[in-house]
């Protein structure tokens, strides 16, 4: 009996395999990459029935080689690497994988505050010189507690970041033109709806929490770092498009605002020579804040359950539109 035959879209270590194969439902086999290569995935797309994306982009020129393609499965929720204009073409759905993801990105997005309040990274790197800086770092360290923490998106993960904000004793406010939230809801996650501008204005920690589109391009911009406090920091684990990282480096260069920590980048990965990397108030990762063991297992429970939908005849859920 065939089994069905699914490909892993992005190149990876074994051992991460051996994680994704030990999700595999029966009767599915999964096809990985030998190299980061398109030449590759444009002959193995031929003969696979599903595909799994998470970072690699799946323009039209490769879908034109998929010959069995049922279902284009992401492993998260940001599609912008996915022509969604050639799949409808072609009439390949394409899901989303929301399992997975909120809880690891929560977390890392307060990893990130606390390692920018509290010069993490400078407090290793100098311990490991033979400095003790047990007195130098005072004047630019802080706590959570007392502070604005304002998130730019309520939806999954934005939520997700204020269950666990909240015990800091940090006043949240968020802003979201598309979510409605409840009163009931406002009042449990201790949250205040306010506008862009007010967010902005008030917050010591200004947190990203929506989609790359074309209205969120750059929205963090010269203009809007000047509306924040001096002494805020911007967070992002969102998507690198969010933030125009030129004018970042320039607002904290100039002092327009206190530190960033950013899992993400306008171009991934960034080059070596990304004047970002020189700053000692900047705290980088590389796109990793959905990247652990236990949200894979999730995300490949869900996505290979979406398959066997496919295979039954049923509706997979979490669809682009």
């Amino acid at each position: 009996m065939s089994k069905f035959r699914v490909l892993y879209m992005n190149y990876a270590p074994e051992d991460v395999y051996e994680i994704i194969r030990s999700q595999l439902p029966e009767g599915f086999e999964l096809v990985t990459l030998k190299k980061e290569d398109d030449n590759e995935r444009r002959e193995k797309i031929k003969e696979v029935d599903f595909i799994i994306v998470a970072t690699a982009k799946v323009t039209e020129d490769l879908l034109k080689n998929a010959k069995k393609l049922k279902l284009i499965q992401h492993q998260g929720v940001g599609y912008d690497n996915i022509d969604v204009l050639a799949a409808k073409r072609m009439r390949i759905p394409i899901g989303l994988t929301p399992e997975g993801t909120s809880v690891g990105v929560a977390e890392h997005t307060i990893l990130l505050i606390l390692a920018v309040y509290k010069k993490l990274v400078v407090a290793h790197n100098s311990l490991l010189k033979g400095e003790w800086l047990q007195f130098a770092l005072r004047p630019d360290s802080y706590e959570m507690y007392g502070k604005t923490l304002g998130l730019v998106g309520f939806g999954r993960i934005g939520r997700e970041v204020a269950k666990r904000a909240k015990p800091f004793d940090v006043r949240i406010l968020y802003y979201d033109k598309y979510i409605h939230v409840s009163p009931e809801e406002k009042e449990k996650l201790g949250v205040e709806k306010v506008s862009f501008e007010k967010l902005l204005a008030e917050s010591d920690i200004v947190s990203l929490h929506v989609p790359s589109t074309n209205e969120t391009e750059s929205m963090m911009n010269r203009q809007n770092f000047k509306v924040m406090k001096r002494s805020a920091i911007l967070i992002n684990t969102a998507r690198g498009s969010l933030v125009n990282e030129k004018d970042l480096y320039e607002a904290l260069v100039d002092k327009v605002i206190a530190g960033a920590g950013l899992d993400v980048f306008e171009k991934e990965p960034p080059s070596p020579e990304n004047p970002l990397f020189k700053l000692d108030h900047v705290i980088l990762t590389p796109h990793i804040s959905a990247g652990t063991k236990d949200a894979l297992i999730a995300k490949m429970r869900a996505a290979f359950a979406n398959m066997v939908r496919v295979t039954r005849g049923e509706t997979p859920i979490n669809l682009v539109p």
